[in-house]
């Protein structure tokens, strides 16, 4: 079952069914990249994605479910990024930079939908939102870990502190790339200099615990 079926009224099985939720969110992105999830009507979606409001409401019962889904289509792409980008590295001295490289694409993504900055604005006033943000970094931190125990098998005499330091690498990237396309361009990429100078020590540091 999809990530996104914990918050539909209906998980969609057929292919019909699938073709047409991901019409609604795609019109959905369309919408919040012109005027903001808030400003967003299910009148006005249903009308946008060629559906009745009947069929919307079938899938989704409120604009929240909406969010979530996008939400968890987003958390999927980075999870797919993260494992194209990890699971190839063979060897310590190659793990920084394949993830400043996941950075960079992580932060061109990011400037690329602006509809995933108002999605994630709404975090703090939204707890399964928040949730979902604490469990995607836990998922991404996990795989750092194990990427790390692959490259460096002595770090796992030291799995709790490492596990704590990928949480927070992980949990801080999602907060920098929020910022980093809240400012002008030019200090939005300062902004991500700093975080991988930042993860740069740390992930050196951990691979020669």
């Amino acid at each position: 079952m999809p990530e996104n079926a914990k918050s539909m009224r209906r998980a969609p099985t057929q292919k019909r069914s699938r073709e047409r939720v991901e019409n609604i969110l795609n019109a959905a992105c369309e919408l919040i990249s012109v005027q903001g999830s808030d400003l967003m009507k299910m009148g006005e979606l249903a009308e946008r994605a060629g559906v009745s409001i009947g069929s919307l409401y079938q899938y989704f019962p409120d604009k929240a479910a909406i969010i979530h889904a996008l939400a968890d289509r987003y958390n999927a792409e980075s999870r797919h990024c993260i494992e194209d980008g990890l699971g190839v590295v063979t060897s310590a001295d190659a793990l920084v930079p394949a993830f400043e490289r996941l950075v960079d694409i992580y932060y061109e993504l990011f400037l690329a939908e602006p509809v995933i900055c108002d999605i994630w604005s709404g975090t703090q006033a939204d707890k399964t939102l928040r949730d979902m943000e604490l469990e995607v970094s836990r998922s991404h931190a996990d795989f750092l870990c194990q990427t790390i125990f692959r490259l460096a098998p002595a770090a796992r005499a030291h799995k709790e502190d490492i596990a704590a330091r990928c949480l927070l690498i992980m949990y801080m990237c999602e907060s920098t790339m929020r910022l980093a396309i809240s400012v002008s361009r030019d200090e939005g990429k300062r902004v991500v200099a700093g975080y991988k100078a930042m993860t740069r020590r740390e992930l050196e540091a951990m691979l020669n615990l």
